[in-house]
């Protein structure tokens, strides 16, 4: 069996725990990593209150706790900020809160009055519980960074999603990728220059005239003939994919794929996203699916890889950029 830490000339110790919201990925990076996830308990009392004790010594441990907040959102969340304040009630050295995707990160303004900023409020909660870190990938909006007073690596999926789409062996003059709106032409953009410096980029122009309901206005860009790829950075309830996918397919585009990092998938994204125009949706894991919906369209991809390097170089304290050529990081 692998070791549960390792230690390093300086003799520090790393130490990777796992909550409940992901525990397969929890143990592919630990895979990776050639140790084995530490040992934990968690459990809910009846009246619902959560309990964490590590089973193991942590002091003076670099620890680094992976957990996506993903639904029950609010259980989970919770669950990490105990697991934070028990590790610094531990005597950890350091504690790194490993969150592939960070909830409530839509929430970053007041896009009316009387509104909360919930995800400065989150930021806030992580770090009054204990964390001297956050490791997460693809954020709604790069600036949620901004929300926290500790470090922040920020990575992205894009390259992972990329060589899968590369793998078909398009020819690049016949794709376009697509932007579901305004707002996230910049990751497109990045998307379609992994692909290729003669892929087209398209834009969708949308409102919304209410939470989790899209209206698509028009496309921006020629589809016409060509292999659609609309990228973003999380799919809820599929209400963007699909009827972005239907204008697409009205304006000629041969067929529609669609791609993103979050597979969140709530309400009625399943049935939409089998009913819908879309051919195939590549994600990642981190996020799990939900077994008693499943939809053939939907292939997953492990970040895994891009995870545990990230992990092994904030523990040695190497440059987590220049890791990966700034190809995995958004700045």
């Amino acid at each position: 069996m692998a070791p549960s830490s390792f230690l390093t000339p300086k003799h520090k110790r790393l130490m990777v725990f796992c909550g409940r919201s992901v525990p397969d990925l929890g143990e592919k990076i630990a895979e990776k990593m050639e140790i084995s996830l530490g040992d934990i308990e968690i459990k809910t009392f009846s009246n619902g209150e959560v309990y964490v004790r590590y089973r193991e010594n942590i002091r003076g441990s670099d620890v680094f706790l992976i957990q996506s907040t993903s639904g029950p959102v609010n259980d989970n969340l919770m669950e990490l900020l105990i697991m934070i304040q028990a590790a610094r009630l531990a005597s950890a050295r350091r504690i790194t809160a490993v969150m592939p995707w960070l909830s409530y990160c839509r929430q970053d303004k007041k896009s009316a009055g009387r509104e909360p900023i919930s995800a400065k409020l989150v930021a806030d909660l992580l770090q009054v519980a204990g964390a001297d870190r956050v490791l997460t990938m693809d954020l709604h909006q790069g600036q949620v960074q901004g929300f926290f007073n500790i470090p922040v690596d920020h990575m992205t999926a894009l390259s992972i999603l990329a060589g899968h789409f590369r793998l078909k062996q398009i020819a690049p003059e016949d794709l376009v990728v697509v932007s579901p709106d305004v707002g996230g032409v910049k990751r497109a953009k990045k998307f379609a220059d992994k692909l290729g410096p003669s892929v087209d980029l398209a834009i969708l122009t949308k409102t919304r005239p209410a939470h989790n309901v899209a209206e698509i206005m028009e496309v921006i860009g020629d589809v016409r003939d060509k292999h659609a790829i609309m990228v973003d950075d999380m799919i809820d309830t599929a209400g963007t994919i699909t009827a972005g996918a239907q204008a697409l397919i009205n304006m000629g585009a041969r067929d529609v794929c669609a791609t993103a990092t979050h597979a969140v998938l709530s309400g009625p994204a399943y049935e939409r996203l089998e009913e819908s125009e879309v051919e195939e949706v590549a994600v990642t894991d981190t996020l799990p699916l939900n077994p008693e919906k499943k939809t053939s369209k939907i292939k997953v991809l492990s970040t895994a890889s891009i995870l545990a390097d990230t992990i092994k170089s904030v523990f040695s304290d190497e440059s987590v950029s220049r890791l990966f050529e700034g190809d995995d990081q958004l700045f």
